[in-house]
């Protein structure tokens, strides 16, 4: 049978895009692909705000991934399936599901043959890349997402969608090292620096695999939200000398998120032999390496980003076995400009969500 040809049609869709560095967001018309055969249609119903979308809007990682204009961002994406293409194995309407980092990869390297496509050297980002077709990819602050079922991940039915969807970035970021890294052993020692929307998902994470947790922050008046909210276990002011030497050589690993410029060596010394650093943050200037307290200790320094779709769907459906959801701020998307100033304060706890399904309008 042939397509229909209405499925043939590009859809209309409507979003909120940046047209320029200034990161301004306003709303913007424009066209997603037919239906293919090997696609999923959905209506967006929540995106979550991620720190990474603020980033691209300013262009701020020029050097590392230019942003195209105009540009629409979002990559924390939950819906509704409302099409699915006839080779579709995995997906019918109706099904509750996700997108996240990236909507393609080349499918035939070694990465994406280990289900690593989040480090496949020909990776397409969900907004802000070029697809396989030549167009330009546009992300979740929209009314549809047209996807490859292969990188579109199912919602458990009791995940709720709106707390749920920034476990689709901040979840997987901080789910994958742990487990990569051998971080989710229960009795283990963990360290979260920063509590911000990766760092409170991390002490959520960590806490369900059995890990005592210890959180490390420059703010000592999220000690009582990081014990009492969140249930981390202890709390260590980064600046506090006298906090840092009693607990020097007690984590077996540290999952640091943190974004902006901050020194390794008091997080490096709270390392036990053996001890792992992995950062998930991405600060905009290098940072200070101490190679000697690294060999006095056989201590590692190491990189994670996101995770492949078959981790991705396994975090959900441990987020949704263990209640695992983000602590979130639900706006409408004409508010999206102040979110974005007050995410670039820290002003929030801990995660933007924008209700797409009933803020977001065309006035066409």
């Amino acid at each position: 049978m042939g397509e229909s040809t209405e499925q043939m049609q590009p859809k209309k869709a409507f979003g909120w895009a940046a047209r320029d560095s200034s990161g301004v967001l306003s709303p913007f018309t424009f066209s997603r692909r037919a239906t293919g055969e090997k696609d999923v249609t959905f209506k967006v119903l929540y995106c979550g705000i991620c720190h990474s979308d603020l980033h691209f809007i300013k262009n701020e990682w020029e050097k590392d991934w230019a942003s195209s204009y105009p540009l629409v961002p979002g990559h924390e994406i939950v819906g509704v399936v409302t099409e699915v293409g006839g080779k579709v194995e995995k997906f019918k309407v109706g099904d509750k599901v996700g997108v996240g980092c990236f909507v393609g990869s080349c499918h035939s390297c070694d990465n994406c043959a280990s289900n690593l496509e989040s480090y496949c050297p020909k990776l397409i980002l969900t907004y802000g890349s070029i697809y396989y077709d030549g167009t330009t990819t546009y992300g979740g602050y929209s009314d549809i997402m047209v996807t490859d079922e292969h990188f579109v991940v199912s919602i458990p039915d009791n995940l709720p969608l709106d707390c749920g969807a920034p476990l689709l970035c901040a979840g997987i970021t901080v789910y994958s090292p742990l487990r990569y890294f051998g971080l989710d052993k229960p009795g283990m020692h963990v360290g979260v620096v920063g509590l911000g929307g990766l760092g409170h998902v991390a002490v959520k994470f960590a806490k369900a695999m059995g890990v005592k947790v210890t959180v490390i922050s420059t703010s000592p008046n999220k000690k009582k939200e990081a014990i009492e909210h969140l249930g981390a276990h202890s709390f260590l002011v980064s600046r506090n000398q006298d906090e840092l030497q009693a607990a020097m050589g007690t984590l077996d690993g540290i999952i640091d998120t943190v974004s902006a410029s901050h020194p390794l060596l008091p997080l490096i010394g709270l390392l036990k032999t053996n001890g792992k650093l992995v950062l998930v943050g991405v600060p905009d200037k290098p940072l200070e390496l101490p190679v000697f307290s690294l060999l006095m200790g056989r201590k590692i320094v190491a990189g994670s980003a996101t995770g492949g779709l078959k981790e991705t769907q396994e975090m959900i459906n441990f987020a949704a076995k263990h209640n695992i959801t983000a602590d979130i701020e639900v706006i409408p998307i004409d508010y999206v400009n102040i979110a974005m100033e007050r995410l670039s304060k820290a002003d929030v706890r801990y995660r933007f969500v924008i209700d797409i399904g009933n803020t977001l309008k065309s006035s066409t």
